[in-house]
């Protein structure tokens, strides 16, 4: 189908997660997808936070529409309805577990030994890379892309700080919404994951990062720093891309470096697009 590029392009999937069981974004879990030599590897799409695959109404179908056999699941879900749209909230090793559970079902599912994963926020962040790094997925992976991932935490533009509202806010967030704790700088896991190194050896790794991004801050935080690393900023070379956190997976520019960075054989310039941020200018 045809991919919906604008700020909207999640809405009709908020409400399909929430009306009709099984539901998943358009371009995903097709069971006659087939691998071929241009495409060897299955895509697994990482939710970010409070997602649920909705959040994929355009970055899902531009995947399929490029030949690639997309795969989605959900995690994290911290109530009872396995429907509800606001998952990606609990805990983050078991969340980690989940995902590492998924990727072992899709490699039996292809018969391949890696997959690629795109993860978005939390999902390019702190669940995949524990599970590379603690669960054998440095093993299960070949390409990582990461959109405004939510690396080594954030200060919430600025407004906790590690030494001050930091603590307060993980201690009041982590019986109810373990992964908000979690990811705040500074937190016991977020010291964890990143305290040896922001990388493996075995995948490659790659962040598309926002200068705009106003939830995982500061944006610069974003960056990894290791052997196998490609660090991509939207401005770089396109200073009207304005793209923040939410428009960030909804701009034709991410999804064309996604695009070179899964089938770098194809690789082509990126054009530079105005983006416009859901909240107004920046």
């Amino acid at each position: 189908m045809p991919v919906t590029w604008n700020a909207t392009a999640w809405l009709p999937g908020l409400l399909g997660r929430t009306l009709v069981p099984g539901w998943h974004p358009p371009g995903s879990n097709d069971p006659d997808c087939q691998l071929t030599p241009a495409r060897p590897r299955p895509v697994v799409l990482v939710n970010f936070t409070i997602g649920s695959g909705w959040e994929w109404g355009a970055g899902s179908p531009f995947l399929a529409n490029n030949g690639f056999c997309v795969r989605n699941f959900t995690y994290g879900n911290v109530t009872p309805l396995p429907n509800f749209p606001l998952q990606a909230l609990g805990d983050i090793e078991k969340s980690a577990r989940e995902l590492a559970a998924y990727v072992d079902r899709v490699r039996a599912e292809f018969g391949v030994a890696k997959v690629d994963l795109v993860g978005w926020s939390q999902g390019g962040g702190m669940t995949p890379h524990y599970y590379i790094n603690f669960l054998g997925g440095a093993d299960e992976v070949h390409t990582f892309i990461g959109i405004a991932p939510g690396n080594h935490g954030s200060d919430v533009n600025g407004v906790v700080r590690p030494t001050t509202l930091g603590p307060v806010w993980q201690l009041l967030l982590r019986p109810f919404l373990p992964a908000l704790a979690q990811q705040i700088t500074g937190s016991e896991l977020e010291r964890r994951i990143y305290g040896d190194g922001d990388t493996r050896p075995g995948p490659r790794y790659v962040t598309i990062v926002t200068q705009h991004d106003e939830i995982a801050t500061p944006y610069t935080s974003q960056f990894l720093d290791g052997p196998g690393v490609t660090n991509i900023l939207l401005q770089d070379g396109c200073p009207a891309d304005q793209s923040e956190h939410l428009s960030i997976g909804v701009s034709r520019r991410t999804w064309g470096f996604v695009l070179n960075e899964l089938a770098p054989a194809e690789a082509a310039p990126v054009p530079c697009i105005p983006v416009l941020p859901l909240w107004g200018s920046n």
